[in-house]
């Protein structure tokens, strides 16, 4: 068992304190995903978004006793944190990167490296269910891929795996060598390579070469020879390869690819004999990541029969984490088909880190392919369950109920799905947050379909990695110390308020701002905790207002005078003035301050938090004059609040825009709106951000007509030829425009653009699909990152922010994370 005391040679650290032998069991770089403070090793990293030194007070108070630490004099440290083991290091990633690296260096087992654009994941879970009924397995979790996550990833090894499989991504030169270091893998697999992360590279030939680092001591590699540029850079360094090829001969030459139903047919040559096999996917990136696989395993000398029958159980790999509301007030966590020990502790750890509405549920079946013996491994599902505060455990397999008698939660055993569904009863479940979590082969689909409410088709997907994506790209921007304020008002412009707010609140935005007060109401009951402005107060809502711990937004005399008159003498109660500096829409101007803050003197409990004002034209540089000069004027009423006030308050002005074009007048505090939504408003950054929403529906009905007639209401639409339409189950109630009828708007089908026809009508509209091969059940696409809300609010002479917003509550949302 490693020792503390064994650190510093091992990452060439200065040891500030040592105080007890303590075991370096968890490895923890999120404050926000501790778990079990015993053995836990705290890496302070600094990042470009975070400094985890701002979390060591937090993680010594919750009982953590080892630390990396990069800054800080040693006798303050210890001073600080006086029963803590102390390491000092010039880097603690590189700290935590050598740990992993010596940790590696204790195992002699095969590693398989994986790198490339794409598929990297999907052949990793996939060669490692391929080889499960062989090899004790360990693997990357999910695309733990990056400098930080192929450390975590490693650290899993221990002395019962008998095989390795581990991902590396890199976005720029110098990386690879790190993570080689780290895998130092035996056997190498090279996907492909693409266009993914260009802008790190100068070319393709050099993305190449750097990926290939990864490789530089492996026995041998895997690839597929059809790709020019790997296979000149793999002959040139002189890597020992097994090749397989669609196009030349190759270890592995495919002479035949024939789709059968939902097969590909695969006819190929291994050591000169002629053999035959079915890929169970037709889709061209599945086949070539089955193919990478097929190689290993004939490498492996499996006999055809068995190759066989284990691709015939490979099954597609969810890539994504879903939250969707459910039954009786719950919350459902779907990560029906990602069923790994390391899965289990992501999956739990955003389970924990959802606000407490009722008790936690986590719905399990038995876990395969752990690489574990059966009573290690449910001994360790048992912790975790434990560890992360769960309240229900409902368990499904006849693995796990043999190990029943390891949990230590309230706990229901069930030797099959459909022994829980025979027994399910919807009353037993209320208001509760449920984690579903299966190996397919327990289909637990059925599972989720059961808890979740009858909704409408039509669906908002909501990409929570996009929002932190772009919440981190504005925080790039801002200066030390500069607060956040995020606008949830309008469902989150169409995104669903509480799932945004409670990103944020994770994420530890400084204020969320709602327009009403029943917004903020709901994100309080749903456990949101930060600060909350409210832009709209109304008098019949002031209890509420202080019933539930939100702050007024009050822009005029009346409204003040009112919001004092409901008051009582024994608190400290908290506004947000908003000051008028040429919007004219709402605020106090410099007319209206004397009279203000005679009021505001009278009436000492009322505590002015923060004055701002609002931009009129920030999003549009032929306004910056007048942007300017609201903002100069902005700074004098302010400096004037405070010296009437006689203290300080916080101070903004700038939302998205203003962010992007006035970085020099941040002030206290931003706020943002649409930018996080993925629309950046001045439009001279958009590249930068990540779409959020996907609007998707499916096709009801598919229909010839001929030319000459006529298509929906009022009789519109008009063939000028033979064509093929599709009906799909959408329309304006839905909140899809009806200025899109006509020709104006489009939709995505398979990839392909296709004009409304007529008229949008209430619940559905019509698309020309003339020449497409389409059926009811295929999936459009209304808006996303193919199809833009930029691109698409132009067509209708509009803003994105009337498109999202406009989305129907009746649109089911689903929220995922990659």
């Amino acid at each position: 068992m490693l020792t503390f005391q064994q650190l510093p040679s091992i990452v060439q650290g200065r040891e500030v304190q040592a105080v007890q032998p303590l075991p370096i069991v968890h490895l923890l770089t999120d404050s926000r995903k501790l778990s079990q403070p015993a053995g836990t090793l705290f890496f302070a990293i600094r990042g470009r978004y975070n400094d985890g030194h701002r979390y060591l007070a937090q993680l010594y108070m919750q009982g953590v006793r080892q630390f990396v630490v990069e800054q800080g004099e040693p006798e303050e440290l210890r001073q600080l944190y006086p029963e803590a083991n102390l390491l000092l290091v010039e880097n603690a990633l590189e700290a935590l990167q050598k740990l992993a690296a010596w940790h590696r260096g204790q195992f002699h087992i095969p590693v398989v490296g994986i790198t490339g654009s794409n598929g990297k994941t999907i052949v990793k879970e996939w060669l490692a269910q391929l080889l499960s009924p062989d090899e004790m397995v360990v693997k990357s979790p999910r695309s733990y891929n990056s400098q930080l996550g192929v450390p975590l990833s490693v650290w899993q090894l221990d002395q019962h795996h008998t095989f390795g499989i581990f991902e590396a991504g890199i976005s720029q030169p110098g990386e690879m060598e790190k993570l080689q270091q780290i895998i130092r893998p035996t056997l190498g697999i090279f996907t492909n390579i693409g266009s993914a992360h260009d802008e790190g590279f100068g070319s393709h030939q050099q993305k190449v070469a750097e990926k290939l680092k990864l490789f530089k001591e492996v026995d041998l590699l895997f690839y597929c020879a059809d790709h020019t540029l790997i296979d000149e850079a793999v002959q040139a360094q002189g890597i020992t390869s097994f090749t397989w090829s669609r196009s030349q001969p190759a270890d592995v030459y495919i002479t035949a690819a024939t789709t059968v139903g939902h097969k590909t047919i695969i006819e190929y040559i291994y050591k000169a004999e002629k053999q035959r096999l079915a890929i169970p996917f037709t889709d061209e990136a599945s086949v070539e990541n089955a193919l990478h696989c097929l190689a290993v395993l004939l490498y492996r000398r499996l006999p055809l029969s068995e190759i066989q029958d284990r691709l015939d159980r490979l099954h597609p790999v969810a890539m994504r984490l879903e939250m969707k509301e459910a039954i009786n007030g719950c919350y459902l966590i779907d990560d029906t088909y990602n069923n790994d020990l390391a899965g289990l502790a992501i999956a739990l750890d955003l389970l924990v880190n959802q606000p407490q509405r009722g008790r936690r549920t986590v719905i399990l079946s038995d876990l395969l392919e752990s690489g574990l013996p059966e009573e290690k491994l449910y001994r360790q599902v048992a912790e975790l369950v434990q560890a992360r505060g769960v309240e229900r455990l409902i368990a499904i397999g006849e693995k796990i109920s043999r190990y029943s008698s390891l949990f230590r939660v309230p706990a229901e055993f069930y030797m099959s799905t459909a022994d829980f569904l025979a027994q399910f009863n919807p009353a037993r479940f209320r208001d509760e947050l449920m984690l579903v979590k299966g190996a397919r082969v327990f289909g637990f689909e059925k599972i989720v379909q059961a808890f979740q409410q009858k909704v409408h088709g039509t669906v908002l997907e909501v990409n929570l990695d996009a929002l932190v994506h772009n919440l981190n790209y504005y925080r790039s921007k801002l200066a030390p110390g500069t607060r956040l304020m995020v606008m949830v008002k309008a469902f989150a412009y169409g995104s669903g308020s509480f799932e945004v707010a409670n990103l944020l609140q994770f994420h530890r935005a400084d204020y969320l701002a709602v327009a009403y007060v029943d917004e903020g109401v709901a994100l309080r009951e749903q456990g949101i905790t930060l600060p909350i402005m409210v832009m709209n107060p109304s008098p019949d809502s002031f209890a509420k207002l202080r019933q539930y711990s939100l702050e007024p937004e009050i822009y005029a005399l009346e409204q003040l005078q009112a919001y004092i008159a409901s008051l009582s003498a024994s608190a400290i109660y908290k506004i947000h003035l908003k000051l008028d500096t040429g919007m004219h829409r709402l605020g106090f101007t410099e007319d209206d301050f004397d009279a203000l803050f005679d009021l505001l003197q009278q009436h000492p409990q009322v505590q002015v938090v923060s004055a701002f004002s609002h931009l009129a034209g920030a999003d549009e540089a032929v306004h910056n004059d007048f942007s300017q000069q609201q903002i100069s004027t902005f700074r004098k009423m302010a400096a004037v609040v405070e010296g009437r006030l006689g203290y300080r308050v916080i101070k903004h002005i700038l939302n998205s825009a203003g962010i992007v074009r006035f970085p020099q007048h941040q002030l206290d505090m931003v706020r943002l709106g649409i930018g996080i939504y993925g629309v950046e408003a001045t439009g001279d950054e958009q590249e930068a951000l990540r779409p959020v929403s996907t609007l998707k529906t499916t096709v009801s009905q598919v229909k010839h007509i001929r030319q000459g007639e006529t298509v929906g209401y009022s009789r519109k639409g008009v063939a000028d030829a033979d064509k093929t339409i599709a009906t799909i189950a959408i329309g304006y109630a839905d909140g899809y425009d009806r200025r899109f009828s006509n020709g104006t708007g489009q939709v995505l089908i398979h990839g392909q653009r296709c004009p409304i026809i007529g008229n949008v009508c209430m619940d559905m509209c019509m698309v020309d699909v003339t020449g497409l091969e389409v059926k009811a059940g295929d999936e459009v696409i209304l808006f996303g990152p193919q199809l833009t809300l930029v691109e698409l609010a132009k067509s209708i002479g509009t803003i994105p922010y009337e498109l999202l917003t406009n989305v129907s509550s009746r649109v089911k949302r689903v929220f995922y994370s990659e």
